[in-house]
């Protein structure tokens, strides 16, 4: 798929990773529908890049709203070929810690936003997207899943985290095999440490420290190198069913 044909749905593309992508494609050409809570944030970047981009308040977790965005993004758009989610949260606790044991409400949360949400939102687009007109190569649509380093080695107090992006990543082939039936590509990036909003609140030094921790570039990654791979992976068709780190050649350690 060029990018230019791709007609998106991006999770959390309000900001970060989410809003690098949106960024990608409208500047070449495509078009992309934000789905995300943070409103004001999201259309304000409509107000930004034009009648290419539309904003929909969308809770990942709800079969209704995101069947809604779904429904909306075709209205404006005619189709859609292309799902990028990067909607996600990450909440630090330990199992056992001075403040008590880990809350099982929290867990639940991660893991009902980060994994259960990336799967309603692949299940409603991938009904929609079968029965888009296949392309020379036969292919409907492209799926690209925001998984983290952490599936592979979480930190302490990531537990939550961890299993919500190690879902992420455990579904992807078997999801991908599913669809192969329909033309339909399915692809996950597990990024390392990234400039996104939830560093935002750390000081320059502790940011620069982290950097550091990266083995080469040595620095924290730039939403716009993940977007990157989002396009490499929309233009490349041989790439299905896999995970790819973008991590720098960093490895966690254990906190």
């Amino acid at each position: 798929m060029k990018i230019r044909e791709s007609i998106a749905i991006v999770t959390g593309g309000a900001s970060g990773l989410g809003e690098a992508t949106v960024r990608q494609i409208i500047q070449n050409g495509g078009k992309a529908a934000i789905l995300d809570v943070a409103e004001e944030r999201g259309r304000a970047l409509v107000d930004e890049l034009g009648e290419r981009a539309i904003y929909i308040q969308t809770d990942v977790t709800s079969e209704e709203e995101v069947a809604n965005a779904i429904h909306q993004t075709v209205d404006s758009f005619g189709s859609v070929n292309t799902v990028v989610n990067c909607a996600g949260i990450g909440i630090a606790s330990k199992l056992l810690s001075r403040k008590g044991i880990h809350a099982l409400e929290t867990f639940s949360k991660v893991i009902s936003i980060n994994l259960i949400g990336t799967f309603n939102v692949i299940r409603l687009a991938a009904e929609q997207m079968s029965s888009n007109e296949p392309d020379k190569d036969g292919e409907r649509g492209v799926v690209i899943n925001t998984a983290s380093v952490a599936a592979y080695e979480g930190q302490i107090g990531q537990a939550a985290y961890s299993a919500s992006k190690g879902g992420v990543v455990g579904m992807t082939l078997p999801i991908a095999r599913e669809l192969a039936a329909y033309g339909i590509r399915v692809m996950t990036i597990a990024p390392g440490l990234f400039h996104t909003p939830m560093f935002e609140s750390l000081p320059e030094e502790a940011v620069t420290s982290l950097g550091k921790m990266v083995p080469f570039p040595q620095r924290l990654g730039q939403p716009e190198e993940y977007a990157h791979l989002v396009e490499s992976i929309l233009t490349n068709p041989m790439l299905n069913g896999e995970t790819i780190r973008l991590d720098g050649g960093i490895r966690m350690q254990p906190k």
